[in-house]
């Protein structure tokens, strides 16, 4: 049994539809749109041109006996030119009113594939669907809406020029009643025709919906060809994450101290006077935590047993970030602690915290912006003063 298509099309299904042609879009609308505009200027247009037809007659009768072939020439440039004019100018209205109308349903597009010679444009199925298809009844529903409409229309108008027959009204009234009408007739069946373009641009487009549907299935397929396989982009990740902890536990070793929780965080922290404050060379908690810590006793760093600021390093620092300025006294004495016995020619173990103090400030946990504080120095005696890091 297939899956039923539930889901809203992709922007990537979208564009491949319009590539196919399947844009909602009714040829209708543009037509009636016209035929309005036609009914709007054709009374100020065809006031003017017949004003001008006659003042080209007088021009012609006016001429003397003795006419000449160049002024003839003239006279017909003359009246050609001005039709060409007004067929130019009613010709670009039309265009741009149609144009405007096909853009207003769907932008402009250029459906590539729809072109292309397919073996499905021949299935004799597919062709007797169209013709005795839903689409079909719908077409023919239509054809006949329009021509009641239309017709519903035009009888109104009749029937209002029926007091006008019989002769008691001067031909020249009649004339101008009728022209009037009859414009007025074509503007009411044009926005009769846009009413129904309009509907039936509504059902073209709920059918295109229907079709560019997708299944389930087809968006995680779609999914997989755009952003890839997650079984793939998931074991990617891992082993970019191995690599960077490798990295990592390769940078301990060259670490000035590593603190302790005693065994569930470790924070291993390196001094390097030309680039300012200490920086985190590797850090975590748990089973790379414990990784830490057999790294920095293999090579001899020492080990200070120290929860709290283990824990506030923890949450407010990433591998290659200086700590925070909220700590540098906390981390200063430390420190000292380590280059005391370091000068003295100890080195690894695990020693407890020569901090007295239990409480810390606090620090801001790590991506967000911390404020600027007053850093603190390191003196090779092991002494703690404000001002730079200066080994």
């Amino acid at each position: 049994m297939s899956e039923e298509k539930t889901e809203k099309p992709t922007a990537r299904k979208r564009k491949e539809s319009r590539k196919e042609g399947q844009v909602p879009r009714t040829q209708e609308l543009g037509g009636w749109a016209t035929l309005l505009v036609l009914g709007a200027v054709m009374p100020s247009l065809l006031s003017h041109e017949l004003t001008a037809l006659a003042t080209l007659m007088k021009d012609c009768f006016t001429v003397r006996g003795d006419v000449e072939v160049a002024d003839a020439m003239l006279l017909l440039g003359r009246g050609a030119r001005h039709v060409m004019l007004t067929l130019v100018t009613l010709g670009s209205g039309v265009m741009l009113v149609g144009v405007a109308a096909a853009v207003a349903q769907g932008g402009f597009f250029l459906a590539t594939k729809s072109v292309k010679p397919s073996w499905k444009k021949l299935d004799p199925i597919q062709g007797f669907k169209r013709v005795f298809g839903t689409q079909a009844l719908w077409e023919g529903a239509k054809m006949l809406l329009k021509s009641s409409v239309v017709g519903f229309v035009v009888y109104g108008a009749v029937m209002a020029l029926m007091p006008l027959i019989g002769g008691l009204v001067p031909i020249s009234a009649v004339l101008e009643v009728v022209r009037d009408e009859v414009f007025s007739l074509v503007r009411s069946v044009a926005v009769a025709g846009i009413v129904m373009a309009v509907a039936d641009y509504a059902m073209v487009r709920r059918r295109m919906g229907k079709q560019t549907r997708m299944t389930k299935h087809e968006v995680k397929q779609e999914s997989k060809q755009t952003e890839g396989d997650p079984l793939v982009k998931s074991a990617i990740r891992g082993r970019q994450l191995a690599a960077a902890r490798n990295r990592m536990m390769a940078d301990v070793p060259t670490a000035d101290v590593v603190l302790v929780n005693p065994t569930h965080v470790a924070m291993a922290l390196r001094y390097d006077a030309e680039r300012g404050a200490p920086r985190v060379v590797a850090r975590g908690a748990g089973v790379v935590a414990q990784r830490i810590r057999e790294q920095a006793v293999e090579h001899g760093v020492p080990l200070v047993r120290d929860v709290p600021l283990a824990r506030a390093l923890h949450r407010s620092t990433v591998v290659g970030q200086e700590i925070p300025p909220e700590l540098y006294a906390a981390v200063a004495q430390v420190l000292a602690f380590v280059i005391s016995r370091r000068s003295t020619g100890s080195r690894g173990g695990e020693h407890r915290s020569p901090r007295r103090e239990s409480d810390l400030p606090a620090v801001a946990v790590a991506g967000r912006r911390r404020r600027a504080v007053v850093p603190v120095a390191v003196n090779p005696s092991g002494a703690v003063a404000a001002g730079r890091w200066e080994a």
